[in-house]
């Protein structure tokens, strides 16, 4: 196969990232992808950055494997943590995604943005350096989602304990007037309908997905390494925990694809 046909690979600590998938398969509809859940290692947002860089480069390595073109990783985590070290080992073009302060940012008019993500990623050295700038003119107000990836990797989506714990989280920033939410972990978009009826009409909620599709684009321009194929691309999803979750998730007509969790 020639290397322009071959997939873009995107992996997650978990199904979050089928939301980044998502966005990339909309505006890139001839590209094949290859998605990789790391479900039982979910969520790494509470792990150590060593440990995080340790399965982002074992994650790198499975979907390079398949011959994929080009990397997203589809983790606000996973990129905080290692797109440096990931870059700096692989000839790969790699995608990486960040919490959406930037556009928050442009976006408040009461100069206070809040942003709901894991704790790996607030405690980012990436994370700091990109916040430490916007804060000398916004106050950002941070709150660690501690659980909702748990309860998203279980299939437990709509029920009223992650709408107490969304509440938990959200009410005390609107107390302190923010009116930009930024959803700084890709399994997030999953609660966008609860995260609504909590906010109501008055607050933007802000997440990555379209810009990351959008980067992914440009990369591929750049590279020239576009599906010359137009007969539409194809998904597989490889999961090394239940994917039941994953095929709840998404359309039906896509190939899940269980991985032993002995060996991965």
């Amino acid at each position: 196969m020639k290397s322009n046909n071959l997939a873009i690979g995107i992996f997650d600590s978990g199904v979050g990232g089928t939301s980044i998938w998502s966005e990339i398969r909309t505006l890139l509809p001839n590209e094949n992808t290859i998605y990789l859940s790391d479900s039982k290692n979910a969520p790494y947002g509470e792990k150590s950055k060593q440990e995080i860089i340790d399965l982002s480069v074992k994650n790198t390595n499975f979907l390079l494997n398949q011959n994929c073109k080009l990397i997203v990783i589809a983790c606000n985590t996973a990129t905080t943590n290692a797109i440096k070290i990931l870059r700096e080992n692989y000839k790969v073009p790699i995608v990486g995604i960040e919490p959406a302060i930037r556009p928050a940012a442009l976006k408040t008019k009461t100069n206070i943005i809040g942003i709901l993500a894991t704790k790996g990623t607030l405690n980012s050295e990436l994370f700091e350096i990109t916040s430490s700038v916007i804060r000398q003119t916004i106050t950002i107000k941070e709150t660690v989602g501690t659980g909702l990836v748990e309860l998203i990797e279980s299939g437990d989506i709509n029920s009223l304990k992650i709408k107490n714990l969304l509440t938990s989280y959200i009410e005390p920033m609107l107390e302190e007037h923010v009116d930009c939410l930024v959803l700084g972990c890709t399994h997030y978009p999953y609660l966008m309908p609860i995260i609504r009826e909590i906010v109501g009409d008055k607050i933007q909620i802000i997440d990555s997905g379209e810009a990351v599709a959008r980067q992914t684009k440009a990369i591929l321009d750049k590279y020239q390494l576009f599906n010359t194929e137009t007969k539409g691309g194809t998904s597989q999803f490889y999961i090394n925990k239940n994917k039941s979750v994953l095929e709840m998730l998404l359309p039906k007509n896509n190939d899940f694809i269980s991985i032993d969790e002995t060996n991965f």
